[in-house]
């Protein structure tokens, strides 16, 4: 099952994707209302074009958005780290989401070294405390994409990386949910980004080093997960710091990040 969050004249709802088509459910109130409360898939109304709405993100309202850093072994090589003993944990802002076909901008003044990072992105649908490995995946609701999108010289300037991480529009989720029980195992998903129609990152999230049953139960001994509450659990590798020589995204770039099983996440760039 596919869930989506769309603009609804103003105002952000959720509904089902069924092919090419949306259908709006009858629940009145955006996802992280959806999952707290337990709501059903009721839908009402005529189907709408995909083509003809505009997505919001797949969470618009997380209470934390959780990336882990150097969590791909292919990753891990490019960059010459050392693997981490633990999970390196780290937060994006909310404000710094951005939907399916938005932009993603920033100042030129602020930044010169924007790069992209493709990324599984976990959604939480309860709340999870001191949760064991055995019992961390029964909280999960689904899975969609995620663009880790990071300013790198403010990122490896600061010597900490929540700045770098959060500018607005550089957390892109979408376009859509698809349910836990559609991906059985998430640790066996081809991952891409691509700029412009050439690839840039090409792997397996079988290369993650702590898998999403470590993660949850490791955060949840830390911090409450909450209903809608976003894991992005790190990128492979490709990403434009690392090559040689730097790449890094442009005025007018298309990128796309694709996840199997998931689908597209296509944003264009733009420097204000």
């Amino acid at each position: 099952m596919k869930i989506a969050q769309f603009d609804d004249q103003g105002r952000t709802s959720v509904a089902l994707i069924q092919g090419t088509d949306l259908l709006p459910l009858e629940f009145q109130g955006d996802l992280v209302d959806f999952l707290s409360a337990g709501a059903g898939l009721e839908t009402s109304g005529a189907a709408i074009p995909l083509d003809a709405i505009s997505f919001a993100p797949a969470v618009s309202r997380p209470s934390k958005i959780i990336a882990i850093g150097l969590n791909y072994m292919d990753h891990v090589r490019e960059s010459k780290g050392t693997v981490p003993k633990e999970p390196l944990v780290f937060a994006k802002f909310p404000s710094s989401l951005a939907a399916h076909r938005d932009r993603i901008m920033w100042d030129s003044a602020v930044t010169a070294k924007v790069d992209f990072e493709a990324e599984l992105a976990v959604v939480m649908g309860h709340r999870v405390s001191r949760s064991t490995e055995e019992e961390a995946m029964a909280a999960v609701f689904g899975y969609t994409c995620g663009n880790d999108v990071s300013a790198r010289d403010l990122q490896f300037g600061d010597g900490q990386w929540v700045r770098g991480k959060s500018l607005d529009t550089f957390c892109p989720l979408g376009p859509w949910i698809v349910t836990a029980d559609e991906i059985p195992d998430p640790h066996s998903l081809s991952i891409s980004c691509s700029v412009n129609g050439r690839t840039m990152q090409e792997s397996r999230t079988d290369q993650m080093i702590f898998r999403l049953p470590v993660l949850i139960s490791y955060l949840s001994r830390h911090f409450t997960l909450l209903p809608g509450d976003v894991i992005l659990t790190g990128t492979p590798h490709g990403v434009g710091a690392f090559r040689d020589p730097s790449i890094y995204l442009r005025n007018g770039d298309e990128v796309v990040v694709e996840i199997e099983k998931i689908g597209r996440l296509v944003n264009t760039c733009e420097i204000l």
